[in-house]
């Protein structure tokens, strides 16, 4: 038998972006492991990507184009040939967009993290159309955005020094289901000595294995950063070196901070005024006085509510208050993605625009159900008639899903989704191609909690008539009489484009020494911002914003209540007074790996974690089916009955497959289609619910109209 291995990156939606060794035997994968070189990944892998091989000889892989036969949303397919799907979908793109290309919407996000294999052909191809352009903000841009406000970029702390941190504040996130490879640094530094604090609505994994958790209702972090600024100041835990060399605008953020002592702070996050003295006492008193390095991890919970990315803006400004960046141990990470030299232009071409530099209309992927049923268009702009679906599954992942699956329904509009798998989304589809998985072909990546390209290499052929997404845009654009040259380039070349090789952050990196390699680490110093050097017009952290003023903002980090809770909205929280969540499920990634079955087998059945005294005054029992539903719609789920989950929030872990829960819905037909502060993005954690005993609960609102 020939066996080799290949290098490989993990494609998915996840700040490790492990280094993959896989396995081949006889031209099959027989195998994927954690690269033990790598010193991100050192050898381990989650148990999603563990299995990746079950996923790629999965028998539920769509291996041929097909053409819908049923109704939209029944699932019904007959197999074609590529030419006559390739021909369908270029003669119905080419009749609409003759009447206005902007009609046509490209929709896409992280199904895969790959610079080829995301926004390159794709991009490249929608740009020539003149389709509308989307603004992808339906996981993190609230966050970056507010990085960027402060930091210059999506920057922060290298997470390999995390070991030697003395207290490490680990924020809106539960890395043992999210951030392995984090948690097993954040381990060692407890071995270590170091104190670990979990801030998170819900004792998750992470938080019960952490010294202390302190649990704020959802959509109030920022109110509790302030607190902890308004401990510093007020208890002088304070660098004043750092602040004065290296912020701009400590005097006005003292001002603002003055307006949050930890009592009114207590009182709006629901937690007790000992902790946030303790929070802040412990920071402030290991960085200043003991001079240790802190760390802060934070996560991407805390900004999907109302004030979401004003929450980022505070907790971002803490590091700079007590000097934790001197320590290469200490500071912050919300993402590493910004320290990346990436050519977005000679990867996207967006000179291919027509009329370039004008810009088509820009639609907002968080409020796709809204625009699909003709709403919040621009002005004279026209409906959307055609979406083409890729690295994304909107009927499950978006908000406010029985929206999205009434828009994806409509008859006259045309869905082209490519895919691996027959998802929710995919049921909608006239026209469904079968897309490769990241055994099957090439691409490069970045990553968002390290500092290391990744190189991706094909380690088996695509399985039946599969195509990467960059064939089929090729395919398409040939098809639609795009003779520009760029739509000829092969994997290996996008792949060479997607790295700034002139910038000394990729010092000796180019894909021909990647793809050797498998993996390089960026040039970059230890303790980036020791000495200052952000990466704003100033180049300090800017903790009161002139960006912002000139954007219209608040310039100064400031508590925005949520939309929808007992102080903001008494009304309906009268009716629905319980606050719910659904952050990811350990074996799940957002809506990959669900239909993995012995993935979906260890997570059981949809769940809603709900405190024994909401349970009580319910009527509920542990084990029992429970409704879960608001003015926007309903589902159902097994309650389990349980602490973990603090009085007055309930808990749902995601993202199921509507398909594959038992009445055909998830966590999604609860959110809302309202967007953040900043960053446009979606507030999937700022929804008021109501629960009752499946036998008992009464349709209402949406559901009851449906």
């Amino acid at each position: 038998m020939a066996t080799h291995t290949v290098r490989a990156a993990c494609p998915h939606d996840c700040p490790d972006t492990c280094a993959l060794l896989v396995t081949v035997e006889d031209g099959r994968a027989i195998k994927v492991a954690g690269d033990p070189d790598h010193p991100t990944t050192q050898g381990v892998l989650c148990t999603k990507v563990a299995r990746y091989t079950e996923r790629t000889y999965h028998p539920n892989r769509l291996l041929t184009p097909m053409k819908r036969v049923g109704r939209k949303g029944e699932g019904r397919f007959a197999p074609i040939g590529w030419d006559e799907a390739l021909d369908t979908v270029a003669e119905r793109l080419t009749e609409i967009a003759a009447r206005d290309p902007q009609a046509i919407l490209p929709y896409s996000y992280a199904g895969t993290m790959g610079l080829v294999q995301g926004e390159s052909m794709a991009a490249r191809f929608f740009h020539k159309l003149g389709a509308s352009l989307l603004d992808r903000t339906i996981c993190a841009s609230a966050g970056a955005t507010a990085l960027r406000y402060t930091y210059g970029a999506s920057v922060g702390m290298d997470i390999e020094h995390v070991d030697d941190a003395r207290l490490i504040l680990i924020w809106g996130g539960n890395p043992i289901a999210s951030n392995l490879h984090f948690w097993m640094r954040v381990q060692e530094a407890k071995r270590r000595g170091a104190t670990l604090v979990a801030i998170d609505p819900y004792r998750s994994l992470t938080a019960e294995k952490c010294h202390r958790h302190i649990a704020p209702m959802p959509g109030t972090d920022g109110a509790l950063a302030l607190a902890m600024i308004h401990v510093l100041i007020r208890d002088g835990l304070l660098d004043h070196d750092y602040i004065a060399r290296h912020t701009e605008g400590f005097d006005a953020l003292r001002e603002r901070a003055s307006a949050y002592p930890p009592e009114r702070a207590a009182a709006l996050c629901g937690i007790a005024v000992d902790d946030i003295e303790w929070l802040a006492g412990t920071y402030g008193r290991l960085a200043v006085r003991e001079r240790q390095p802190v760390a802060i991890r934070l996560n991407y919970g805390m900004q999907r509510a109302h004030g979401g990315g004003q929450a980022v803006r505070a907790v971002a400004c803490l590091p700079s208050l007590v000097g934790a960046w001197r320590h290469r141990s200490g500071g912050l990470q919300l993402s590493t993605s910004g320290f990346f030299p990436i050519d977005n232009a000679a990867l996207q071409r967006p000179d291919l625009l027509p009329g370039w530099p004008a810009l088509p209309r820009t639609i907002n992927m968080s409020t796709i159900g809204d625009v699909l049923l003709g709403e919040g268009l621009p002005a004279g702009s026209p409906p959307v008639e055609a979406v083409v679906v890729y690295n994304s599954n909107p009927v499950a992942v978006a908000p406010q899903s029985a929206r999205v699956a009434q828009g994806f329904a409509r008859e006259d509009l045309f869905t082209v989704v490519l895919e691996q798998f027959q998802t929710d989304t995919a049921d909608y589809a006239d026209i469904l191609l079968p897309a490769t998985t990241q055994l099957e072909h090439i691409d490069v990546h970045k990553a968002y909690g390290h500092t290391y390209f990744l190189a991706n290499n094909a380690a088996i052929a695509p399985q039946g008539e599969a195509l990467p997404n960059t064939e089929i845009f090729r395919r398409l654009a040939q098809r639609m009489g795009f003779a520009d040259s760029c739509f000829a380039d092969s994997d290996d070349t996008i792949a060479a484009q997607a790295i700034l090789a002139n910038d000394p952050r990729a010092a000796g990196i180019r894909w021909e020494t990647l793809k050797e390699q498998g993996w390089q680490k960026l040039s970059l110093p230890d303790a980036p911002f020791a000495e200052g050097g952000f990466p704003t017009a100033s180049g300090k952290c800017q903790l009161l914003s002139p960006a912002m003023a000139r954007d219209g903002l608040d310039p100064l980090p400031d508590f925005v209540p949520p939309y929808e809770s007992p102080a903001s909205a008494p009304e309906l929280a009268a009716r629905y007074p319980l606050a719910m969540i659904s952050p990811p499920a350990r074996n799940f990634l957002n809506s990959s790996f669900v239909n993995v079955e012995s993935l979906r087998a260890t997570e059981g059945e949809p769940h809603l974690d709900i405190h024994p005294a909401d349970a009580v005054a319910r009527g509920i029992v542990d084990g029992a089916m429970v409704r879960a539903f608001n003015d926007r719609g309903s589902m159902l789920a097994r309650a389990r009955v349980t602490d973990r989950a603090r009085q007055g929030l309930v808990v749902g872990l995601s993202i199921w497959w509507k398909k594959l829960a038992s009445d055909g819905k998830n966590a999604n037909e609860l959110t809302s289609q309202r967007l953040t502060d900043m960053g446009r993005a979606p507030v999937f954690y700022d929804c008021l619910v109501q629960i009752e005993a499946a036998g008992q609960a009464q349709p209402t609102g949406a559901q009851a109209a449906a």
